[in-house]
């Protein structure tokens, strides 16, 4: 039975749980608040994959207070030994009465076992609170366990008039520099960075969160670089950059594959056609490998590969008041749109100011 504080209490829950944002990967970002008789007992968050659950987290917090409470967490409390103990049973072993919760783990191994464990325990289990906005705090997480794919983010910087760089290639620097540095933000949100072989050769990025407000707790986001024919020099930057470095090549290309190894790269190989790697063996490979949002950070034609071939869920574009020119380079290369009925269809989401520049949030797809 719900009461008029539960939603309340939960949005304090999930503010908890955004705490964790940066550094939770490839967990979800999970908080609990541990409540009786209208009071806060305890309080806790997720912090990193392998630390303490929220639930633990909070329970530590109250101090044998918790009998009797109501615990409000931001995900189901999850029922199964992994690298920490369930939360589950510790919730009841703790005498909680009552757990609320706004969504059930989307991990179809799992989905409802926690929930099972706690009304078999005797606790009162309510479902449902903020379930849009749980969901859109890890919204690269459900995307994973639902789909198989990370969540994927294609950022891009461009003139007023729709240009990523001149035609020579110069492009640095575009956006301002409050611009550039929100683009650490969506860095840090990330599981992983995806960037194109021609990037690497053109720009030798670093592709790495360098901005010390945001705390990983240690973790730099993997990097991802899309080579078939494996061109990229073994002295490439992000060689030797905190972090790692995964190289896709389709199998064609492994021979060359000792060089980069050598250098500190993962080198694995995916299925490719004409010397292009298939970019949906790429996204289920990341997901695979846990990644839950992905920042695909590149240039116009493969950011229009990724948009074209349906792997894209939203796109970012950092808009700067200039004008570049009909000889720049566009802003996504998108062969075989011929009429409107060919369009590409995207939703703003959201506008704001960074500094000087525009930022443009936008879903993709009809609806």
């Amino acid at each position: 039975m719900t009461n008029p504080d539960d939603a309340a209490y939960m949005a304090k829950a999930l503010r908890l749980a955004a705490r964790g944002r940066f550094s939770t990967h490839p967990n979800p970002r999970v908080g609990c608040l541990l409540v009786r008789n209208h009071s806060v007992v305890g309080e806790g968050w997720h912090r990193r994959a392998g630390g303490p659950h929220a639930e633990i987290d909070a329970l530590a917090a109250a101090c044998g207070r918790a009998r009797g409470a109501t615990a409000y967490v931001t995900l189901e409390p999850c029922s199964h030994q992994g690298r920490t103990p369930p939360c589950a049973p510790a919730l009841a072993d703790a005498g909680v009465a009552r757990v609320v919760i706004p969504t059930l783990d989307p991990n179809p191994r799992v989905s409802g076992e926690g929930v099972a464990m706690l009304r078999a325990a005797g606790l009162a289990v309510d479902v449902g609170i903020l379930a849009d906005e749980a969901r859109a705090l890890n919204a690269g997480f459900f995307a994973r366990m639902e789909t198989g794919r990370p969540r994927a983010t294609v950022k891009l910087a461009a003139s007023l008039d729709g240009r990523t760089a001149m035609a020579s290639g110069e492009s640095r620097w575009i956006t301002g520099a409050e611009a550039r540095a929100d683009v650490h933000r969506l860095r840090a949100d990330s599981s992983a960075i995806v960037t194109g072989i021609g990037t690497v050769l053109a720009d030798n990025p670093s592709l790495t969160v360098r901005r010390p407000d945001l705390d990983l707790q240690g973790r730099q986001p993997l990097r991802v670089v899309l080579d078939s024919r494996l061109r990229m020099p073994p002295d490439a930057k992000m060689l030797s950059l905190p972090g790692d470095t995964v190289v896709f090549a389709t199998s064609q290309a492994s021979a060359g594959a000792d060089r980069l190894v050598g250098a500190g790269a993962r080198v694995e190989t995916l299925p490719g056609a004409s010397g292009q790697l298939d970019l949906a063996a790429v996204s289920r490979r990341l997901g695979d490998m846990e990644c839950n949002d992905v920042l695909v950070e590149t240039g116009p034609r493969l950011a229009g590969a990724w948009v074209l071939a349906g792997l894209a869920d939203r796109v970012v574009v950092y808009l700067a008041p200039h004008l570049l020119g009909d000889r720049a380079r566009p802003l996504m290369e998108l062969p075989g749109l011929e009429s409107m009925a060919d369009r590409v269809q995207l939703r703003i989401a959201g506008v704001r100011q960074v500094g000087r520049d525009l930022r443009i949030e936008l879903e993709v797809g009809d609806e």
